[in-house]
């Protein structure tokens, strides 16, 4: 039997929240829980494909909710952020305690980790403080046998006084059972009795004081005992939330503010500061933890993490860390690049005879020549360009980059360059960020989302650029295969690994002097904490992982760079076939550019081809070809060999070349990027700053570069 909700609770839940019901009898059940406790899993075993993510209100953190059917009821599921604590000491605490509370969930599923349980117990507990509709999972059990660790499920629920199940959700292992018992928690079947934290005496005396009064002003719309405790404690966020959420404006009580006055001062006369409440809390909810886990937890092995222990002390070692980071990386760069190459070429000769076949029905039509040209070789061919270069990379690298991140080695890159951005003023997990940004700049600025304070997310959001994308990868694959090392075959390939592999460095170094430098100037302040966790090493699931990356990162940043794609189409082909004088547009402007381009290395065609490349990095090249030739269309060649002699005809030199890299490596976000950045940081302002930056940086390092040489040369 479906669950009904009152209209002012729908109505909450999808204004407030925004929450997708469909209708009054949906039961809505909130998924909270600790990182890496494979809670991300669990939610898409339930819920499948039949999920979407966005933003919470307000907020740059991901909102993702799923639906699923169970025993005739649809079931919304939100997945609340990773987070270890409720005490919202972050953005992502602060979502995760305000839709608990205030979101009125019809269950909520704690998901913890089997191979750790005593420190997940920390935030099962503040959930059950909360409310009583709270089902525990105890997930990763096929890891915790694996390592010889029982848990005595049935001891643990009768302790918590809420259900207990345990689940492998990797393998889909007892997701059944937890549906079923989210049914029974959430329509009134189970009647749970939640274990409470019993604190020091003073703290229980003055919950005592006022829990009562609290009662009657907010009714069982929250959970008195944990009111009353968050008023001593002095919470007012909280306080200035519960005015917003159910009109309850505690400075118009005189009873409850002289009760919290007169609390205030038996703390002072027993010694017990009131600034270190928080602190007696958690001590509080650790210890209780910890004596449970005793209780349901045995170990029969104690050494049972030495084997990630022996890992890890080679790769996050001061000597072998950073070699064998790069070397990874360089391995799925080597494999992204060779393995892109025959896909590519697939799917371009399939977009190119479609556009054949369109030429055909354009003729067979009469279509005027210009509409053909401006409609076929125009935004046609710019799509067809886009989606031919862009896709098999994108296909190839996001999901060795979620095989890393599966199998748990992306914490250990954050960790060994975690030092070196907190030297730069910036925040640790900014390495993660950055290392997204390899295979699109748009992904890694969505990224950011995990960096909890907004004047690190903004310098990790405008660096991000510094790290060449795969769109970047053709320019200098090819330079620097017939500039600076003229080789074929698999030489060719190992060349183009390591000049991508340069670029990365040299990006990596440009992106932490230029935090640094934002740190120092227009984005000042300290760099903070974080807990970075080391998860165990897990067996990836490859199926999930290729299903995952590529709908919800390839497809997503593809659709993104075609709507861009598509106007600039149409601006490329009529500035290339625009004629005023003896002359295009194009090369109008070109000319006007040249002087100023000779001063950076290059000359003008190759910046209008920078220009005009803005919607998407693949284009670059094609749209140089074009001006060089004169033709109206973007065009490829047949081989290097005819590339390098055409760009030699040019004037090309190998410092054009290298120039031409270097600002292939910094230079303005691509529009794809830049419309990402607009939606992230939700301000024109720092988008500007955002496409400024890595601009000035290019112009400045190519002046450098171009001039120095000529001067020693």
């Amino acid at each position: 039997m479906g669950l009904t909700k009152q209209s002012t609770g729908i109505e909450m839940l999808k204004k407030e929240f925004e929450i997708e019901l469909e209708s009054s009898d949906d039961i809505v059940v909130a998924l909270a829980g600790n990182p890496n406790t494979g809670k991300s899993t669990v939610f898409n075993s339930l819920t499948g494909l039949n999920q979407h993510t966005g933003n919470w209100p307000g907020k740059t953190v991901s909102n993702a909710q799923g639906k699923y059917i169970f025993k005739d009821n649809q079931y919304v599921l939100v997945d609340l952020p990773g987070t270890y604590s409720l005490l919202a000491n972050s953005v992502e605490e602060e979502i995760a305690r305000d839709f608990i509370c205030f979101g009125k969930p019809d269950a909520t599923v704690v998901v913890t980790d089997a191979t750790s349980l005593e420190r997940n117990l920390n935030l099962v507990f503040q959930i059950i403080e909360i409310t009583d509709k709270v089902v525990v999972c105890v997930n990763l059990m096929d890891e915790a046998k694996r390592k010889n660790i029982s848990i005595n499920l049935k001891r643990l629920e009768n302790i918590l006084g809420v259900p207990v199940v345990g689940t492998s959700a990797r393998n889909g292992e007892g997701l059944e059972e937890l549906k079923n018992t989210i049914k029974k928690v959430a329509c009134g079947e189970i009647k749970t009795n939640p274990k409470k934290i019993i604190y020091d005496k003073n703290l229980e005396n003055a919950i005592k004081e006022i829990q009562s009064h609290v009662q009657t002003l907010v009714g069982d719309k929250i959970d008195s005992r944990w009111m009353a405790l968050r008023l001593i404690d002095g919470d007012y966020k909280l306080l200035k939330l519960m005015n917003d959420y159910i009109n309850f404006d505690i400075s118009k009580d005189e009873f409850l503010n002289k009760k919290l006055k007169s609390i205030s001062i038996n703390f002072e006369k027993e010694n017990f500061k009131s600034e270190d409440l928080k602190d007696h809390i958690v001590s509080s909810i650790i210890k209780v933890g910890e004596d449970i886990s005793k209780e349901v937890v045995t170990f029969q092995n104690k050494d049972h993490n030495e084997i990630d222990h022996k890992i890890d002390n080679i790769l996050t070692s001061k000597i072998f860390g950073i070699p064998i980071m790069i070397a990874i990386l360089g391995l799925v760069f080597w494999i992204t690049i060779e393995g892109a190459n025959a896909p590519s070429d697939l799917l371009a000769k399939g977009l190119f005879w479609i556009e054949a076949k369109l030429s055909n029905i354009f003729k067979f039509i009469n279509t005027p020549n210009w509409l053909h040209d401006m409609l076929v070789l125009g935004i046609y061919r710019t799509l067809a360009w886009v989606v031919s270069v862009m896709l098999p990379p994108m296909a190839i690298f996001f999901p060795l980059f979620t095989l890393l991140e599966d199998l748990g080695y992306l914490p250990r890159v954050a960790f060994n360059l975690d030092y070196y951005f907190k030297k730069a003023g910036a925040h640790g997990k900014q390495a993660l960020t950055m290392c997204m940004g390899f295979g699109c700049n748009a992904a890694g600025i969505i990224s950011c989302r995990i960096i909890d304070s907004p004047r690190e997310r903004l310098i990790a959001i405008i660096t991000n650029n510094f790290v060449p994308c795969n769109g970047r990868f053709p320019i200098l694959i090819s330079l620097a295969s017939i500039f600076i090392v003229n080789s074929t075959g698999i030489f060719r390939s190992l060349t183009a690994t390591l000049s991508v592999l340069t670029s990365i460095v040299l990006g990596v170094v440009i992106t932490l002097f230029i935090s640094k430098l934002l740190s120092r100037t227009i984005l000042k302040g300290l760099p903070s904490s974080f807990t970075l966790e080391l998860p165990p090493y897990r067996k990836p699931q490859v199926g999930k992982i290729i299903v995952r990356s590529i709908f919800d990162r390839t497809l997503f940043v593809l659709a993104r760079a075609v709507i861009v794609a598509a106007p600039a189409g149409l601006i490329i082909w009529a500035m290339a076939n625009l004629i005023i004088g003896d002359a295009s547009l194009l090369t109008h402007c070109a000319q006007f550019l040249n002087p100023f381009a000779q001063l950076l290395g290059m000359d003008g065609y190759i910046l209008m081809a920078f220009i005009l490349g803005l919607p998407a990095n693949e284009i670059v090249i094609p749209i140089l070809i074009m001006s060089y030739m004169s033709k109206g269309s973007m065009l490829e060649l047949n081989s290097l060999l005819e590339m390098k002699q055409l760009f030699i005809n040019n004037g090309w030199s190998w410092l054009t070349a290298i120039c031409t890299m270097l600002f292939a490596l910094n230079h303005w976000p691509c529009g794809t990027t830049l419309l990402t950045i607009r939606k992230e940081t939700q301000s024109w302002k720092w988008t500007l700053i955002s496409f400024l930056v890595p601009t000035i940086t290019g112009i400045i390092i190519c002046f450098i570069v171009a001039q120095g040489v000529r001067f020693f040369w």
